[in-house]
């Protein structure tokens, strides 16, 4: 599984982006997205996710309401919404994919990463 991220960009404080991400594979098996993050300091963590399992989506408590995972099938493609956008979510941002049943909301779960993409937010 390859993956192929794009979209960040620099934004003013309440603006909108959407990150794309390719998601290429040899098999049309299942597998699990998500969108993960990290600031200059900080550890990564979990933006929001998506279970093929359950077709359910999970978000962090500060991006909740703002932003939105989504996924095109035919495409192969995950998508983030990102709506109301503040300073302290420029970072760069990682697409992530696992097959297997692991939790959805762990770092550690995903074995599968694409290359970061840059997100600043400018107050």
């Amino acid at each position: 599984v390859q993956l192929q991220a794009s979209g960040g960009g620099l934004v003013q404080a309440g603006g909108s982006l959407r990150l794309s991400c390719v998601v290429s594979r040899r098999t049309g098996s299942a597998y699990d997205a998500a969108w993960f993050r990290q600031a200059p300091g900080k550890e990564r963590e979990l933006v929001a996710a998506f279970a093929w399992r359950g077709d359910r989506a999970v978000y962090s408590g500060s991006v909740r309401g703002r932003f939105t995972i989504s996924r095109n099938m035919a495409k192969d493609t995950v998508y983030l919404q990102m709506n109301s956008l503040k300073p302290e979510d420029t970072a760069v941002y990682y697409c992530a994919a696992k097959t297997d049943a692991s939790n959805i909301d762990k770092t550690s779960s995903y074995a599968y990463w694409g290359q970061g993409t840059q997100v600043t937010v400018s107050s």
